[in-house]
C-alpha cells in the first residue's frame, strides 16, 4: 500500500489529513525523507528536520501498531510527532508513552454573511501580485516569520513550487506597498469551496497602524467575489496579536494540530 493510499483511507475516516500541506508536497516531488516507513499498517515520516507524522490504517487501528511504531521511533531518538486534528486516538496513545503538549496549532474558521468592508491604511497601496513581487514577498515573509518553523523557512523556491499548485490563483495574492516598497502581503487559497487566509505576512517594521487588518480584509473580500463563504485559517495558540485580529474579524476555533514532545 502506497502512503498516498494510506493517507487517502486515514483522511476518509478522521475528516482530516495525516500529513500537511509541505509534507503532501514533498510526496509529490520525492521529498528528503528523514524516515519513511510504510506497510500495510502504519507510516511514519518526516520531511527533512520537521516532526513525524505518523498515520495507522483505520482497519488496523487499536490494535498495537501505531504503539509499535510510535516505540520504535522513540528508541531511534525522534523527540516530536504531530497530531493533525487532536484525534482522540491520537491523543491517548501519546499520553500513554507520557509525551507532552510542546505546540498548538489553531484552525479558526468564518463564515461570510456580507462581503467584508476593507479598511485602506494611511500611505498604502493595496493591490493584485505582480512577477516582479516575487522576490519581496519572500524577504518580508523571513522578516514576518523569523521564529515560525515552518513558515519562515519558505525560500524563492518554496515560493514557486507553492505557487505551482492547481489551487494557486494569482488574483488572490495581495500585497501591500508603501513608498515603492512591499510591505505586506495576503495570499488566498481557495480548494472544494473552502477559502483559506494562506498567509498574512507584514514587515516587522511596519506593524501597527492596522496593516495586517487591511491585507486579511482585502483577501476575504476577494473570496467574497469569488463565491466564497467559508474561510479557514491557521494560526498559532500562542500568537495572541493574530488571535485579536482574527477574532475581531469574526474568525472562531474550528480544530486544532497539536506537536507532542518527548518530555
Amino acid at each position: 500500500m502506497s502512503i498516498e493510499e494510506l493517507a487517502a483511507a486515514a483522511t476518509a475516516e478522521d475528516g482530516v489529513a495525516p500529513f500537511n500541506e509541505a509534507t503532501t508536497i514533498a510526496l509529490a516531488g520525492d521529498g528528503p525523507w528523514r524516515v519513511h516507513e510504510v506497510n500495510e499498517e502504519a507510516a511514519a515520516l518526516a520531511l527533512a528536520d520537521a516532526p513525524i507524522e505518523l498515520v495507522v490504517h483505520p482497519r488496523r487501528r487499536r490494535r498495537g501498531y501505531g504503539g509499535a511504531l510510535l516505540d520504535r521511533l522513540i528508541a531511534s531518538g525522534e523527540r516530536r510527532f504531530w497530531s493533525h486534528g487532536d484525534l482522540e486516538g491520537a491523543r491517548a496513545l501519546a499520553v500513554s508513552r507520557d509525551l507532552v503538549v510542546t505546540r498548538t496549532l489553531l484552525v479558526l474558521r468564518l463564515d461570510l454573511e456580507m462581503p467584508p468592508e476593507v479598511p485602506q491604511p494611511e500611505g498604502v497601496t493595496l493591490r493584485s501580485f505582480e512577477e516582479r513581487d516575487a522576490d519581496a514577498i519572500v524577504e518580508v515573509n523571513a522578516r514576518a516569520f523569523a521564529s515560525h518553523p515552518e513558515q519562515g523557512a519558505m525560500d524563492r523556491a518554496d515560493f514557486d513550487r507553492r505557487r505551482s499548485q492547481e489551487w494557486f490563483d494569482p488574483a488572490g495574492l495581495f500585497v501591500a506597498e508603501r513608498e515603492g516598497r512591499v510591505v505586506g502581503f495576503h495570499w488566498t487559497k481557495a480548494e472544494d469551496g473552502i477559502g483559506e487566509v494562506y498567509v498574512v505576512g507584514v514587515d516587522p517594521d511596519a506593524h501597527g497602524g492596522g496593516l495586517g487588518t487591511a491585507l486579511t480584509a482585502r483577501g476575504l473580500r476577494h473570496l467574497w467575489d469569488d463565491g466564497i463563504r467559508t474561510v479557514d485559517l491557521y494560526v498559532e495558540g500562542d500568537n495572541l496579536p493574530a488571535l485579536a485580529v482574527y477574532t475581531r474579524l469574526g474568525f472562531r476555533e474550528h480544530a486544532r494540530d497539536v506537536l507532542w514532545s518527548v518530555a
